[in-house]
């Protein structure tokens, strides 16, 4: 009986460890494809960041495109409003220049005391 239970303890141990051999071996073909996952994930994290950052600067090249179309906008304004108070000043000149050329002629004809 002796002999039997000694077969039987080996037996159990080599079992044991057989199992425990097994359980590492699947733990490591877990840890596989749980490392595998986060690449992929990273992976997948990483394009739609750059899809993120794409939309990005094109949202802010629109920005920037409707600030410079505001800006000339702005100048174009700007020019129309000074050309119109030049065309008043050169105006109001012209008229300043024919009152000077009508007290100058009044100041001709007018007797000198």
């Amino acid at each position: 009986m002796t002999e039997s239970q000694s077969r039987y303890s080996i037996v159990e141990r080599l079992t044991d460890k057989k199992i425990k051999l097994m359980s590492d071996k699947s733990s490591l073909k877990n840890q596989i494809s749980q490392k595998e996952q986060c690449v992929q994930s990273l992976k997948s994290d990483i394009q739609n960041w750059k899809k993120d950052v794409q939309e990005d600067i094109k949202r802010a090249e629109r920005d920037k495109e409707r600030g410079i179309e505001s800006a000339e906008k702005d100048l174009k304004n700007v020019k129309e409003r000074l050309n119109e108070q030049e065309k008043s000043y050169s105006e109001q000149i012209c008229a300043l220049d024919n009152a000077l050329k009508s007290i100058e002629e009044i100041s001709k004809t007018a007797p000198s005391n």
